[in-house]
């Protein structure tokens, strides 16, 4: 376990805490005009006429007819600030004012990457949908599957061949690591998929997504500070900046959305950034709600399947519970609580098991 020297915390603080803040005042200041935008080039949402199984989701259509049009694709903002203070830093860094640059080759290199390249699918996807175009009124989730899938395939080779990661860390003191070999690779497709996804299914009630993904992000980063990995956890501090400016627009009522172009891109970095610090049962238990929400679906699809019914009214769970007649906010609050508990258990786990 990293334990910075006393006379090293206040330069620790600035280079964690100081990207942090810079991406909140950018993201924040940029907003209103980003927003004006959307609205400008008409790229409002487009209520999905049906769900996962084919069927028309017209529960969905009612619940949520209110917010068509709201301007989507607010993700570019939160992606686009990221960078924006990344390349700063360097360009700082390269002038001799700062002493790090948040583009690293071992610790950052390969979460930006990841949140460019799924931030533009992602782009895509809200464009082909805000224009209604297609049956489904988006990407198939078929060829947005196999793109993960590739991209994926080519990080988890990365990651065994060329970083050495070949184990799955077990949370557990005293316990060693669970040594999977060549298995590590259809693991890591598994989890970038699996997290990617259960972040989209989960971004479907205002401000539900981004309020879970600051907890996530400021607790990978107490991890990777904890493991030494200093510039990692600046990256997740400055994650955590530009989704909190985001956050302040985005609770209930909504001034726009992040669309697949936030939730893909933020859900496929968070598992990138679980595997660079190799927490990947950490990450489900700091991602519990997101686990809950894919859970939930793959159950309702797996009843109407089997039994010919639902079990849910209709998933993900939280719009279960919004047609039960749950507020939104509350709804939203609720699931706030019980992701930060989950955050809290995964992240002291995963401190107590630092060598």
């Amino acid at each position: 376990m990293y334990i910075s020297p006393q006379s090293q915390i206040g330069s620790d603080l600035i280079l964690i805490f100081g990207p942090g803040l810079l991406a909140f005042l950018v993201a924040f200041t940029l907003t209103p005009w980003f927003h004006r935008l959307l609205v400008k080039l008409k790229l409002g949402k487009q209520i999905r006429e049906h769900a996962l199984s084919g069927e028309k989701a017209t529960i969905f259509s009612e619940l949520h007819a209110k917010k068509t049009g709201t301007p989507s694709m607010g993700g570019i903002l939160i992606w686009g600030s990221i960078l924006a203070v990344v390349l700063f830093s360097r360009l700082l860094s390269s002038a001799g004012l700062f002493n790090y640059s948040l583009l690293n080759r071992k610790e950052t290199w390969i979460p930006l990457f990841t949140l460019v390249t799924c931030g533009i699918l992602g782009a895509i996807d809200d464009y082909i949908n805000v224009k209604g175009i297609g049956k489904n009124k988006g990407m198939s989730a078929k060829f947005k599957f196999l793109w993960l899938a590739i991209f994926s395939a080519v990080g988890a080779w990365w990651f065994y061949s060329k970083l050495g990661f070949d184990s799955i860390n077990i949370p557990i003191p005293g316990i060693e690591n669970l040594y999977v070999g060549i298995w590590y690779i259809p693991i890591f497709i598994f989890v970038i998929i699996a997290t990617a996804n259960a972040v989209n299914f989960t971004d479907g009630l205002d401000g539900l997504a981004s309020g879970l993904l600051i907890m996530s992000f400021a607790a990978f980063g107490l991890i990777a500070y904890f493991k030494g990995l200093l510039i990692l956890a600046a990256l997740c501090a400055v994650i955590c900046g530009a989704l909190t400016a985001f956050l302040w627009f985005n609770v209930p009522p909504a001034k726009f959305y992040m669309g697949d172009t936030g939730s893909l891109a933020l859900g496929a970095t968070l598992g990138v950034i679980a595997m660079l610090t190799d927490q990947t049962i950490v990450l489900a238990i700091i991602g519990f709600i997101f686990v809950v929400e894919t859970l939930s679906i793959i159950l309702q699809l797996f009843w109407k399947k089997v039994f010919k019914r639902k079990l849910f009214l209709i998933a993900p769970i939280h719009h279960h519970f919004e047609k039960q007649g749950l507020a939104e906010f509350t709804i939203v609050m609720r699931f706030w609580i019980i992701g930060a508990i989950m955050t809290a258990t995964g992240t002291i786990l995963a401190i107590l098991n630092l060598e």
